[in-house]
């Protein structure tokens, strides 16, 4: 099947435009999943809640009935990082967009960012996968800072996903480094959408670094974007591929696990 990962430059408080461009490459982009990055109907340096609270959405906004009605009649899984209201709450979540409605879920950020912990709450929807039977795949999905705890991807892992997918606003230089260790600890498929540009907040400027891409569970780079470049990456991916955990026919990645002596607190 193949996989599509979006980088572009998303406009900060500029929701209409953003949410338009999303759409247009959603219904152009001939592939069975489609992943964008994080926050990218709104763009990323909020500083208070009160100033997010202006752009996020209920699980009945724009953004996901506009994506739910597309997923359903392209037959696309969509993955899309954005502001969720729920009650007093506003998280920075992805919507996992099922072409069956009854199975698009929201993942909400587990561990944030810098100033994040101003603007959002800290997400409680813990790990979890979704499965398209039909296409014979299991989905997790991380959001940016989230890659930092090997956790977090060894949580999917073991929950059966075939393939990762981070929508991200990343900022620092070292995560590149750490993507093909993730794929290969786990022996899946990871996905990263970047953004790329600057954002400016107050007296303060963020610059995003871009190089969005696609790890083989083998840790092989199956493509990998510029820093600065708006575009498409697409790739053929075997979800199959991925199951079996051994390496040799005595050694089992997951078998071999011994996790009473693995100290967690």
């Amino acid at each position: 099947m193949k996989l599509s990962v979006v980088q572009f430059c998303p406009e900060f408080r500029e929701k209409k435009k953003n949410l338009s461009k999303i759409i247009d490459y959603v219904r152009q982009i001939e592939s069975d999943i489609i992943v964008l990055p994080e926050l990218c109907t709104t763009g990323y340096f909020f500083q208070s809640k009160e100033e997010v609270s202006e752009f996020a959405e209920p699980k009945t906004g724009e953004t996901i009935t506009t994506m739910q009605d597309i997923a359903t009649k392209m037959n696309k899984i969509l993955v899309i990082g954005y502001a969720e209201l729920d009650g007093d709450n506003i998280y920075n979540s992805a919507v996992i967009v099922m072409p069956d409605k009854s199975l698009t879920k929201i993942y909400r950020k587990t561990h944030l960012f810098y100033k994040e912990r101003f603007c959002f709450a800290e997400g409680d929807s813990g790990y979890f996968i979704v499965e398209d039977k039909r296409r014979d795949i299991k989905i997790g999905v991380m959001i940016c800072y989230d890659w930092r705890f090997p956790e977090a991807a060894r949580s999917l892992a073991l929950l059966g996903a075939d393939l990762i997918v981070c929508p991200s606003n990343l900022v620092t230089k070292v995560w590149p480094k750490v993507m093909p260790a993730r794929a290969i600890e786990n022996k899946v498929y990871i996905a990263i959408a970047n953004r790329y540009g600057t954002e400016t907040s107050g007296n303060e400027e963020v610059q995003f670094n871009g190089r969005s891409g696609i790890w083989k569970y083998n840790g092989d780079v199956m493509a990998q974007a510029a820093v600065e470049e708006e575009t498409v990456l697409t790739v053929e991916i075997d979800p199959q591929k991925t199951r079996k955990k051994s390496f040799n026919e005595f050694n089992d990645i997951f078998g071999d696990r011994r996790p009473e002596y693995y100290i967690i607190k």
